[in-house]
């Protein structure tokens, strides 16, 4: 519990999605006409219209960023997209709202549509579509409430990861890097401008908050010449046949000196900037202390959760679960009194991380459908970003090419006993590389790829982790104890959020919120406030959507009886992919067989 840091999934830098790709993607539509930007004005049209309608929606949004881009697709050119611009967006009051009014626009065309007529699949990506469109017009009013630069899930630690894993599928994607790379210092610049207009707003980050992205910038930009991106770049490039020799020289050339005059001095300026803004935030604690906060939080959490419940109905959901668990675990506690102590001293077997990714495929077989072909490789984090990433994480794939994945590990976080097994089912099978290929292979339409919420993703990852305790050679009651503690230390966390965003909470109160449960270490609970200070509902992707995925369950199976099976109902998930919860919800009976 002392060092629990954030588990997640490295989608697409979503936040790059709402705040730079606006203007590129709107200056992209100019150039295409018939996008979503250009024509907004529709009469009552069918499913044909709706589909072309989406195509292009997805055209013009994804060619809005090309870090975004090239996670989403591999062969662009196969969607329509070419001569697209390399950026990554526009970061800006302007950028921001020329976003907001494309939202309206595209509210107003999707009431063009008679979507009562469309299948169920279209349906499906309409109701999809539309919540998300009126969910971003909510957060018009709290640009300056967002916060690019957070120490687990920021642009500055995330954007290292996704360029040094930045696939060269042919010599374009080659110059295409190499560009974004002498773009990082307007890029930084016009993050550290909106940072200064946020200080000016009042709205400026905690000083250990600054004081930790800082540090997490030194700690990249140190040691210059042994930056990882220079090697991650030698082995893509030598592993390119296209290429001759020569051409592989000029352009590791071209690279190192992308490094060293363009990446490492944004990251310098950064770090520069940042330092003299360190002391501006007015407010060391929860978002309901600032000014309209308590409003903002709420648009987070169901942005984050993709639930539809009011936040006191969230919290009470908590308090119920982790009641439960705590019963049940007492319950066993009380039938076999040498679990406490076998909790504490089991021994289980440690494995190469893709024997477990093996093993957690051949265990879920009965409970899961099977997921189509696809290989994985196990990587490891930079020494140099150890300190702030994820204990995993697992890096999504375009929608074109599932065939290669990775799984991110950081060696940092000392794994022991049955903590990598479950991480791996989180990060891995049956958790984000089977629920993403799952997705892939379904043929959604493109559109539906930059949908769907972090609370839908994360809450199945951590819905699957917990179906893995079942899946280690423990014995039961001890696998069953292990989960019900796990459960009910996720909880705690979601709590402490609630707590300290919606309600307030100090870091005494933390501390006595903690101590009921007979937590008390104090430096490891200051460190907890901190991070749930700096990363708002982050916890509760997690936790209030395993909830969801819970409720979900029990509602099948009352709804369905003796039909019921996990196996019918996991199907079923997979075949609706993403979505807030409230549509799954609706959409289940359609997709249960």
């Amino acid at each position: 519990m002392k060092n629990l840091k954030f588990k997640r999934i490295f989608t697409l830098l979503l936040l790059l999605v709402l705040v730079a790709a606006g203007a590129a993607g709107a200056n992209y539509a100019k150039q295409h006409p018939g996008s979503i930007f250009v024509d907004t004005k529709s009469d009552a049209r069918g499913q044909e219209a709706f589909s072309e309608f989406v195509d292009q929606l997805f055209r013009s949004q994804a060619a809005g960023n090309t870090i975004n881009l090239h996670y989403t697709l591999r062969n662009p050119e196969n969607y329509g997209i070419t001569d697209y611009p390399i950026t990554f967006g526009e970061f800006s009051k302007k950028s921001h709202q020329e976003s907001v009014a494309a939202l309206e626009n595209l509210k107003a065309a999707l009431e063009g549509f008679t979507a009562q007529d469309f299948d169920v699949s279209a349906r499906l990506t309409y109701d999809i579509l539309r919540e998300e469109v009126e969910n971003g017009i909510d957060q018009a009013e709290y640009y300056y409430y967002q916060e690019p630069l957070r120490p687990s899930t920021g642009v500055q630690g995330e954007l290292p990861v996704l360029l040094a894993e930045y696939a060269f599928y042919d010599e374009g994607d080659v110059q295409d890097y190499l560009a974004l790379l002498e773009q990082m210092p307007e890029y930084f610049r016009q993050i550290l401008l909106f940072e200064m207009e946020k200080a000016n707003a009042g709205l400026f980050m905690s000083q250990f908050a600054a004081e930790d992205i800082i540090n997490q910038c030194k700690n990249f930009a140190s040691d210059v010449e042994n930056n990882y991106l220079i090697s991650t770049f030698v082995d893509k490039i030598n592993g390119m046949d296209c290429l001759d020799q020569e051409q592989r020289l000029f352009y590791q050339q071209q690279n190192k000196k992308a490094v060293l005059e363009s990446l490492i001095p944004a990251y310098e300026t950064m770090i520069q900037g940042l330092e003299k803004l360190k002391n501006a935030g007015k407010n060391q604690q929860g978002l309901c202390h600032l000014p309209k906060g308590k409003e903002y939080y709420q648009y987070l959490v169901k942005s984050y959760t993709g639930s539809d419940h009011s936040i006191e109905e969230l919290k009470k959901a908590c308090e119920r679960q982790r009641a439960e668990d705590l019963t049940q675990a007492a319950k066993l506690i009380s039938e076999h009194p040498d679990l406490l102590t076998q909790s504490v001293s089991y021994a289980f077997a440690q494995q190469e991380p893709a024997e477990i990714l093996q093993e957690l495929q051949e265990k879920m077989k009965e409970d899961f459908p099977a997921p189509p072909d696809t290989n994985f490789t196990i990587k490891y984090v930079h020494p140099s970003l150890e300190e702030f990433m994820a204990p995993a994480f697992y890096l999504a794939v375009p929608i074109d090419d599932f065939s290669q994945n990775s799984i991110y590990i950081n060696q940092s976080n000392n794994y022991q006993k049955l903590k990598l097994y479950t991480t791996l089912a989180h990060e891995g099978y049956p958790g984000h590389l089977y629920q993403n290929v799952m997705e892939r292979s379904q043929n959604f339409p493109a559109i539906r790829s930059l949908l769907g919420t972090s609370g839908y993703s994360e809450g199945w990852a951590t819905y699957v982790e917990m179906l893995s305790y079942s899946y280690a050679e423990l014995d039961g009651s001890l696998a069953s104890l292990l989960q019900k503690d796990q459960s009910a230390l996720l909880s705690l966390y979601a709590s402490a959020d609630f707590g300290i965003h919606y309600d307030g909470w100090s870091l005494e109160d933390l501390i006595d919120f903690f101590a009921e449960y007979q937590i008390t270490d104090q430096e490891a609970l200051t460190e907890i406030y901190h991070l749930i200070v700096e990363e708002p509902a982050h916890y509760l992707k997690y936790y209030i959507g395993y909830l969801e995925f819970l409720q979900l369950k029990k509602d099948a199976k009352e709804q369905f009886g003796e039909s019921y099976s996990d196996y019918k109902f996991h199907l079923a998930l997979m075949k609706m992919g993403p979505a807030q919860f409230s549509i799954l919800q609706k959409y289940l009976p359609e997709y249960y067989e």
